[in-house]
């Protein structure tokens, strides 16, 4: 099947401007137009088998929405999550992602990822979907987060963890009995309580 130029800009535009190899292929396009796509400068590669199309508005976070198209089952966690979230001043260095235990670690050459195995319960749980330019990102709550950031407080440093929890604070609609919740699922609520109970 050929798609003419107009036909693949609108598939480009319909899936937030960014496709997979499989999802081009999968709609009719020849390798060898894809090579000729990249040749005319009509798309540019993203990664190994990722692709945009070259005059798209540019993404607000081409990061997340790089690791989105290429790991779908991944959560957004962590710093990367406090940031989404807008509770932190911390700038990730890395794409923090959250994957279901025994899931095997993708392995990106860009952009650097940081991947945590967890229990599936406890990656399932608090995962909201939001849209970042067009692409649905998977991240996790601010309150399901909190607790995240308590469970990997050794990693990410204590002054990450309580500037995120003091900003979560003076957000209208704080639900801390929610955040104790995600607290005890991460089985960490006896060393996030006293913080709370001091937050509260």
């Amino acid at each position: 099947m050929h798609l003419a130029p107009s036909a693949v800009k609108t598939l480009f535009k319909q899936q937030g401007w960014i496709l997979r190899s499989g999802e081009l292929l999968k709609a009719g396009l020849h390798p060898r137009s894809i090579t000729a796509l990249l040749e005319a400068g009509s798309i540019e590669r993203l990664s190994r088998g990722l692709y945009r199309w070259s005059d798209a508005p540019a993404a607000t976070d081409p990061d997340l929405v790089i690791v989105a198209r290429k790991i779908p089952k991944g959560v957004v966690c962590l710093v990367s999550a406090l940031a989404l979230h807008g509770l932190t001043t911390q700038i990730p260095h890395a794409v923090h992602l959250a994957l279901p235990r025994p899931a095997r670690a993708p392995v990106l050459t860009y952009p650097p990822v940081e991947i945590h195995q967890v229990a599936p319960t406890i990656h399932a749980a608090g995962v909201e979907t939001v849209d970042v330019s067009g692409t649905a990102v998977h991240v996790y709550s601010p309150e399901k987060t909190l607790a995240d950031c308590f469970r990997f407080r050794n990693q990410i440093g204590m002054d990450v963890v309580l500037e995120a929890l003091r900003a979560y604070r003076s957000r209208r609609g704080a639900d801390f009995q929610q955040v104790l919740e995600f607290a005890r699922l991460c089985r960490v609520e006896n060393v996030m309580r006293p913080y709370l109970e001091a937050t509260v």
